[in-house]
């Protein structure tokens, strides 16, 4: 099992470089018209970026009123929320991410969409964030589920 994690982790860490056009970093407003510099830098059509930043607006907009019931709508039910604490990997069901929300109440939160890569009903996305004074990078996984792009795993890192 921990092999199959690791592997997880390799290649998220690979797929979150993938872009490889030297976008650098791009604003929300940037990221949801697939656009960096002008120039698409996503592989990944209007609607499909779309479908994806609603998602993450989702995990944003649910941190900013502090209201789990809207966080709720980015994730699959059988998401998963992961992060390394003291050198341990932590893994635990998004609900515990839904209590941290609904126990932090409402937060100024900013993010930066930094990278995105998209094959066809898959994406993998990070973003950097401040909520409220603490600062992540998270990067999320995404699948197409119907209509709407689901959030699959959480990772993140909490910066210094």
């Amino acid at each position: 099992m921990k092999r199959i994690l690791m592997m997880f982790y390799v290649v998220l860490g690979l797929a979150m470089f993938s872009c490889g056009n030297g976008c650098g970093r791009k604003s929300c407003e940037q990221a949801s018209e697939g656009k960096c510099g002008g120039a698409s830098c996503f592989g990944a059509t209007a609607g499909q970026l779309a479908g994806i930043t609603k998602a993450v607006e989702y995990y944003i907009d649910g941190g900013r009123k502090g209201d789990s019931r809207i966080t709720r709508q980015a994730f699959a039910q059988t998401a998963t929320m992961s992060w390394c604490e003291n050198g341990v990997l932590k893994s635990v069901p998004i609900r515990t991410l839904y209590d941290i929300v609904d126990a932090s109440g409402p937060a100024t939160v900013f993010y930066e969409m930094t990278s995105c890569s998209v094959a066809d009903d898959v994406a993998v996305v990070r973003i950097e964030s401040n909520f409220g004074e603490a600062k992540y990078s998270d990067m999320f996984t995404l699948v197409k589920d119907g209509d709407d792009w689901k959030i699959l795993s959480k990772v993140y890192h909490k910066k210094p």
